[in-house]
Order: C-alpha cells, then structure tokens, then sequence
C-alpha cells in the first residue's frame, strides 16, 4: 500500500515542470509525519521548536555543514513566520543563526560526546593530533614576540612596558571590540 502511495505521489510530482528531483523530493518529504523520529532528515521549515538537530545544510541542497562535531548539537528557536522564510538556531557557540527553512537538518545529538575529554598522555599524543607546542610569550625572545626579552622574569603590563599584546602587535585585554556571539546573522 505505501509502495503504490509513494509511487503515485511521485508520479504526481514528476508532472510538475522546471523543478529539479531534489525539490521534488524535499518538499514531499516535508509533508511526512516524521518529527518525532532520532535519525529523521528533513527541512528545517517542517520540524517543531525545541527539536534537538545536527548536520545542518547552509544552503538548500548543498549538504550538511554546520554542527557536525562529536557531541553537538542545535535547537531550533523560531519557526518562519509570515513572509520570513528563516528559521532561528540556536548553535553550540550560544551563537543564534537565521538559516533558511528549506535546509535540512538531521534530528538528534552527534554521537560520542565524551571525545572531547578524552586525556592525553604524553605530549606525543598531542603531535599525533596535529597540535603544536605553546609557548608564552614572556619565554621568547624579543625578536620572536612583543613580551619577549629582558633580563630575568620581566614583566610586560603596568609601567613595566606595553601592555598585553599578539605576537603580531595588538592589544589583548583592552584591544578591538568584537562581535557578540548572541547577535543574529543570516547565513
């Protein structure tokens, strides 16, 4: 019974011109009663608030992009209303992001989410990872960095020079200002 629904339905589908199978295909899909389903992959446009998701496409079509990390995941925060045709997520950064309603979404948590606390070793561990050794400022020379140089433990706030500093000159703590997290951008 469902093969011959599906089949119709396709069929229904293929008459309709100038849109591609993939649209075809996802505007069908959004139409099934699936929501409640771990696993689940849908537009985004058709799942409820609150729904816990990850592998999210940034453009229609283009594949999953976005929090595909060991155990992330996003929630959806607002629905398209009116003439938006945006949905709100909220991502593992606490950064909210409009991302268009016709993007899919897998629903459910990424697997493994203890990967991140996993302790290493020995610093070899760390070199298998592609992680690099990190050296303070204060260490080098002042050739190599603004902190560097002088003789013995020398500061480098206060009256006893600059102030905190990049390796590449610009102020640390009181330096540029930058985005906020929380501020909404469209993707």
């Amino acid at each position: 019974m469902l093969r011959i629904l599906l089949l119709s339905l396709f069929t229904d589908m293929a008459r309709v011109e100038g849109r591609t199978f993939r649209e075809r295909m996802a505007n069908y899909m959004a139409t099934l009663d699936i929501n409640s389903q771990i696993g689940s992959c849908m537009p985004l446009g058709a799942m409820r608030i609150g729904t816990i998701i990850h592998n999210i496409e940034i453009n229609p079509g283009q594949g999953g992009k976005l929090v595909r990390s060991a155990g992330t995941f996003a929630r959806i925060l607002k629905l398209p209303e009116g003439k938006s045709r945006c949905c709100l997520v909220k991502l593992p950064s606490r950064e909210e992001k409009f991302i268009d309603a016709k993007c899919r979404a897998t629903i459910g948590q990424v697997s493994n989410p203890g990967h991140g606390a996993k302790k290493l070793r020995k610093a070899g561990q760390s070199r298998w990872l592609g992680r690099r050794p990190t050296v303070r400022g204060v260490a080098m020379n002042p050739v190599d960095h603004p902190h560097g140089g002088g003789e013995g433990k020398s500061k480098s706030s206060g009256s006893h020079g600059r102030g905190s500093r990049t390796p590449w000159g610009k102020p640390t703590k009181c330096g540029y200002k930058t985005r906020s997290p929380k501020r909404k951008r469209q993707v």
